[in-house]
This record gives C-alpha cells, structure tokens and sequence, in this order.
C-alpha cells in the first residue's frame, strides 16, 4: 500500500488542493471575469487533472502504459468518491457553498475525459516499457 502511495503523491496533493478549493467561501467582489458555467468547467478540469495525475502514478508504478481494466474502475472508484464527498461537505458542512448534482456531475465529465485520454493516448504505447 505505502508502495502505491508513493507513487501517487502528485495526485494526493492535487486531490487535497481540490479538496481545499472546492470548501472555500466565494467571494462576491472578485474581479476575474466569471461566466456562466464557469463553476462546472472549474469542477470539470480540476477531476481531469486529477484522473491525469491518477494514471500517471499508476503508469510509473507499473513501468509500462498497459491498458488495465482493473486499473480504470479503481480511478473511476476513487474519483466517483472525492467528487461525492466535496459535495457532501459542501452540503453538510460549508453550508456557504451550494452542493449541486451538476457539479457532481461536471466532476465525471472530466474524470470521463481523463479515462478516454488515457486509453486514446495510451492505446499506441500498449506494452511499451519506460525507461
């Protein structure tokens, strides 16, 4: 476990940083141009980063880009729970935040991103070693 750990420390800081971003209090006097939606593609790229950083790890472990399954559905697992669990907190505890199900939502589109990256990218490379 300290072993798979090791190799995911991008990850856990991204996913502790995420964690950190997605609680804070919005203030309402910022000045960086804000759209419509913009929540959802800040939502939407911080979990493709993190689903990124999640494969990379595991392709570092591994010493080679195989297309694992097993490997997917643990992503898909762990990511389907931090998204949950920020929206949880931002429900039961930051209550100055809204939990919405499109948040939630926007998380898996990028985690849905990050797994077709993956396997897109990676399909070429399939048993290729790293040096």
């Amino acid at each position: 476990m300290l072993n798979t750990l090791r190799y995911q420390y991008l990850a856990i800081i991204w996913a502790v940083i995420v964690l950190i971003l997605c609680d804070l209090p919005i203030s309402n006097n910022t000045k960086i141009p804000v759209f419509e939606g913009f929540d959802k593609l800040v939502h939407t790229g911080f979990f493709f980063v993190l689903t990124v950083l999640l494969f990379y790890g595991k392709i570092r472990q591994q010493l080679s880009y195989t297309y694992r399954t097993i490997t997917i559905l643990k992503i898909l697992l762990i990511t389907t729970f931090l998204g949950a669990a920020i929206e949880m907190l931002q429900y039961y505890i930051f209550t100055y935040r809204s939990a919405e199900w499109w948040d939630f939502f926007a998380d898996m589109t990028g985690v849905g991103m990050g797994i077709f990256s993956y396997i897109f990218l990676h399909r070429i490379r399939f048993n290729e070693k790293l040096l």
